[in-house]
């Protein structure tokens, strides 16, 4: 089998288990996503949910962020770590939104790659969530799973496999297919503890599987 038909048969069978499957990061506004994505780092979607409500309630809008104090922004993101350093980015990238967008998040990679604290996986995850264009978001989850799965071979350089998944998966499905890599990898191929094998829908393609 070649790693086409295999991540061929990997997208049908993980639709048919995640039909729903979407970013689980709230957002109502495209630079929103922007915010969330960065305090996402090293932290919960589910933490960042609970905290982006109490910073638009402060600072509602692009402009108002862009002028806040770094300070007041970092005391209401520190619970999701890194606060200094995720507040700078923040009242940064707004600026810039601000400056040199007219307040519109950009939709290509390269224009997106120039906002403060926007690497590749955010930018992916924009382009696919807000613009539908295609994208593969390489975040843990999609590491490790197209490892075990062995679309990728020991590989765990984010830039590397994206480029290596580029190769096999049809552009018009790589965004959804990151998003039930994630459903996926929180609750079947876990990496905190044992894969549940005995429960994938995948195990008879896996090389990895464990009995």
């Amino acid at each position: 089998m070649t790693k086409k038909e295999k991540v061929r048969i990997v997208i049908d069978r993980l639709a048919q288990a995640y039909p729903q499957s979407d970013c689980t990061l709230e957002y109502e506004e495209p630079w929103k996503l922007l915010v969330s994505v960065r305090l996402a780092a090293q932290c919960t979607d589910e933490r960042v949910n609970r905290i982006v409500p109490g910073l638009y309630d402060r600072f509602p809008t692009v402009a108002a962020l862009a002028d806040a104090d770094v300070t007041e922004i970092e005391a209401i993101v520190s619970p999701c770590g890194l606060g200094k350093s995720k507040a700078r980015d923040i009242k940064a990238c707004m600026q810039m939104l601000r400056d040199v967008y007219q307040e519109k998040v950009p939709d290509e990679m390269d224009e997106l790659l120039k906002l403060p604290g926007v690497g590749r996986k955010s930018a992916n995850l924009i382009l696919g969530d807000v613009y539908h264009k295609p994208a593969i978001v390489t975040d843990t989850h999609c590491i490790r799973l197209s490892n075990r799965l062995g679309l990728v071979k020991n590989e765990t350089n984010p830039a590397k496999v994206e480029a290596a998944l580029w190769k096999i998966v049809p552009p018009k499905e790589g965004n959804a297919l990151c998003h039930r890599f994630v459903d996926h990898g929180r609750e079947i191929c876990t990496a905190r503890t044992k894969p549940y094998c005995e429960r994938c829908c995948l195990a008879d393609i896996c090389p990895s599987r464990q009995n």
